[in-house]
């Protein structure tokens, strides 16, 4: 019975070496979490690339998580910067942007009258 088994183990591990080994494929490596001044420097030149970089947010990073801070007219920058910071390698974001009341309200009237910001109307177009 015993060699009968190794038998079969010898075969199986021959069968191996000659076929290839088709289990399962190896897992990839995790990705290294860059240290946290690399991160933040990385959120920083992401906003000083894009329209969010007007609003001159605050960017602080520890152990991974980055806190965003500041104030914005713009209610889709502070999604923005959620997205930046996620992109440039965050494992979490913390959103403290503040949105100006304004905005806030500019939003409300857009969507109680069933617009949204992308759509304008032909006749609010400028030529």
């Amino acid at each position: 019975m015993r060699s009968r088994v190794w038998r079969l183990l010898i075969a199986f591990g021959l069968a191996l070496t000659l076929f290839g080994q088709q289990g399962t494929p190896p897992r990839p490596a995790p990705k290294a979490q860059p240290a946290d001044a690399e991160l933040e420097a990385a959120i920083r030149a992401r906003f000083a690339k894009s329209k969010s970089g007007l609003d001159k947010f605050t960017v602080r990073v520890q152990g991974g998580v980055a806190t965003i801070e500041g104030k914005t007219d713009v209610v889709q920058r502070k999604s923005a910067a959620t997205r930046i910071a996620k992109s440039a390698g965050a494992r979490q974001v913390i959103n403290k942007v503040e949105v100006s009341q304004a905005s806030k309200q500019k939003a409300a009237e857009n969507l109680a009258s069933g617009r949204r910001r992308a759509q304008v109307k032909r006749s609010e177009a400028q030529r």
